[in-house]
C-alpha cells in the first residue's frame, strides 16, 4: 500500500498533465479506489484521542479518476445513466440489504448488516455494520458513518472531496440521527448521540449546552448527548435576529443502548421529535 500512495501522490503532483485515456495512471487510481470499494483503506478515521486522521491520498486518487475518466453510459433495467463512476454491486455477498431505489457508488464501502432503503450514498464514504440508511437519505462522498447508527428519513450527511486534507463528516456508532436533520462541511457526531429532527450542524454552528449556557464546541456534538435544533439570539445593526445552534438538552448513559421511547419523551417535552 506504500508504494501506491506514493505513486498516487506523484500522479497528484503532476495532475495538470494527465488527461483522460493515460491507462498507467489510471490502473493505480482504480486500485487505490478498490480498496475503499472493499473496505480494505478508508479516507478518514479518528484516533485514540478523537482527532480525525486523513488519507488524504485516497481523495487525491478520487478527484484523478474523475480527471482521467470520459462520461459513459451506463444501462441497469429500465434506467439509463450518463456518469464516469460504476455503481456498487455484489451488496447479497456483503451482507447488505438494498431496497430498490438505493443507490451507491464504486468506492462507498459497508460492512455487513447495513440496510439502504431508497436513498444515495457517494464514493469514498463508509458506512458502519448494522447501519440504517432511510429513506431518502444521502451520504456524501468520504463521510465516515459508524456501526449500529440510524440515518433517519431525509438525513443529508454531506460530502467533503476537496481539499484533499479536508476531514470529512463523522459519525459515531450507536448514532440516532432524526428526520431531515443535514449535517455537513466535516461536522462531527459523537458516539452515542443522538440528534432531533430538522438540526443543522456544520463547523460555524454553535453546540450549546442546555444547563449552563456554555458554548460546547463549534460543529462537534458530544458523545451520548442529545441535540436539539434552536437559535440564539444575535444583534446586528438591521435589529435582533436568531442564529441557528444545536442545544444539548440531555446526557445519555455510555454504552447504553437507545430506549427509543424514553428519547422520543425527552425530545417532545422541547418540541421536536425523531
Amino acid at each position: 500500500m506504500a508504494d501506491l500512495q506514493a505513486t498516487i501522490h506523484e500522479l497528484w503532483d503532476r495532475r495538470a498533465e494527465l488527461a483522460a485515456g493515460d491507462f498507467d495512471a489510471l490502473a493505480a487510481v482504480r486500485e487505490a479506489i478498490d480498496l475503499l470499494d472493499r473496505g480494505e483503506a478508508r479516507v478518514a478515521e479518528t484516533d485514540s484521542n478523537g482527532n480525525v486522521i486523513v488519507h488524504e491520498w485516497l481523495k487525491q486518487a478520487i478527484l484523478l479518476f474523475f480527471k482521467l475518466t470520459s462520461i459513459e453510459t451506463q444501462e441497469v433495467g429500465p434506467f439509463e445513466y450518463a456518469d464516469k463512476l460504476p455503481l456498487k454491486h455484489d451488496f447479497a455477498a456483503a451482507g447488505v440489504r438494498v431496497v430498490p431505489g438505493a443507490s451507491a457508488r464504486w468506492g462507498s464501502h459497508f460492512e455487513p448488516g447495513v440496510i439502504l432503503m431508497p436513498s444515495y450514498v457517494n464514493i469514498g464514504a463508509r458506512v458502519g455494520a448494522n447501519t440504517m440508511v432511510d429513506t431518502w437519505a444521502t451520504v456524501g462522498s468520504c463521510a465516515q458513518i459508524g456501526a449500529n447508527t440510524h440515518l433517519s428519513g431525509g438525513v443529508g450527511i454531506g460530502g467533503v472531496l476537496e481539499p484533499p486534507q479536508a476531514a470529512p463528516v463523522m459519525v459515531g456508532n450507536e448514532c440516532l440521527i432524526g428526520s431531515r436533520c443535514m449535517v455537513t462541511q466535516g461536522a462531527r457526531v459523537g458516539d452515542g448521540a443522538v440528534l432531533g429532527e430538522g438540526c443543522i450542524l456544520n463547523p460555524s454552528i454553535p453546540v450549546i449546552d442546555a444547563e449552563t449556557g456554555d458554548e460546547i464546541s463549534r460543529g462537534i456534538v458530544p458523545p451520548w448527548s442529545v441535540g436539539i435544533g434552536a437559535t440564539r439570539s444575535r444583534r446586528f445593526p438591521g435589529g435582533e435576529f436568531g442564529l441557528p445552534c444545536i442545544l444539548i438538552v440531555e446526557r445519555l448513559t455510555e454504552g447504553e443502548r437507545h430506549d427509543k421511547s424514553k428519547l422520543n419523551e425527552v425530545l417532545r417535552e422541547q418540541g421536536v421529535s425523531m
